[in-house]
């Protein structure tokens, strides 16, 4: 089916579209997928309406490959196993990452550093008196752990976008080793274990990816913004020289589809 593909001007969609159609972007025809309540699902949605037909969705309660009619309100909605390979349980989905199954996984955090460390747990000095309790990993340390390539979307502030996080859910690209707590690659670390890390980190403001020492730069920045606006919503020397310029912006094809035919009911879409 053909669809409008004129670049929607700015006004003319909101933030969240685009961090949809920026997530849907990362998903290759043919990948593995799982995927989260929420943003997640608009974005393989998306993708699997546009770019990447044959992507397969796993969702956390035990649904595979399902193509639901309607938008699931959650990843144990039932709607979930309409159509699916496989409607079993949590603990079968799991067993696909364990496998090695797993393409790209999308996730959500609190905090990120610069190599891509992520914080679901809780602020301040945990091991001793934390500051806050925050929702805990849930899947987050498995999920990226074991996926191939991971991209986490997340809500930018200098407060959450930080040197150091206060405490390793889901690691990066280079983590704290036990017991010294030296920083060394992931590949290290987890061994014959190792699949690979955090593909991006897609923000309100940006698309970031990660260098071949895994620290974090910035690819591109949301209409709206700059490099230099975005580097100041960062508590560590954001590397901007990479830049590639502008994020595209969502196309009219791309909002139809997301208001009129992934969530016409404003589940998740405002």
């Amino acid at each position: 089916m053909n669809r409008d593909t004129t670049l929607a001007k700015v006004g003319e969609f909101k933030p969240i579209d685009l961090l949809a159609v920026a997530a849907a972007r990362e998903v290759t025809d043919g990948d593995v997928v799982f995927a989260g309540t929420g943003l997640p699902m608009l974005a393989i949605g998306l993708a699997q309406l546009t770019t990447a037909p044959s992507a397969v969705c796993i969702y956390e309660a035990g649904s595979v490959d399902g193509r639901p009619v309607s938008l699931p309100t959650s990843v144990g909605d039932a709607r979930c196993i309409y159509q699916a390979s496989v409607a079993s349980g949590l603990f079968d989905v799991f067993n696909q990452l364990q496998r090695g199954k797993v393409d790209l996984a999308f996730l959500g955090g609190a905090e990120v550093d610069r190599y891509g460390n992520v914080n679901t747990t809780g602020m301040g000095k945990y091991g001793i008196v934390p500051e806050k309790r925050l929702t805990g990993s849930g899947g987050n340390s498995d999920i990226n752990g074991l996926a191939k390539k991971t991209v986490f979307i997340m809500v930018q502030e200098k407060r959450r976008f930080r040197e150091k996080v206060d405490f390793v859910t889901s690691p990066g690209w280079r983590v704290p080793k036990w017991p010294s707590g030296e920083m060394v690659h992931k590949k290290e670390v987890y061994n014959r274990a190792f699949r690979g890390g955090p593909e991006a980190v897609i923000s309100n403001m940006a698309v970031f990816r990660f260098d071949e020492n895994g620290e974090m730069y910035l690819d591109t920045y949301h209409p709206g913004f700059s490099p230099e606006l975005v580097k100041e919503n960062c508590s560590f020397d954001l590397n901007i020289s990479r830049v590639r310029g502008e994020t595209k912006p969502p196309t009219l094809g791309e909002l139809d589809l997301l208001y009129n035919t992934i969530d016409p009911e404003g589940i998740f879409l405002p």
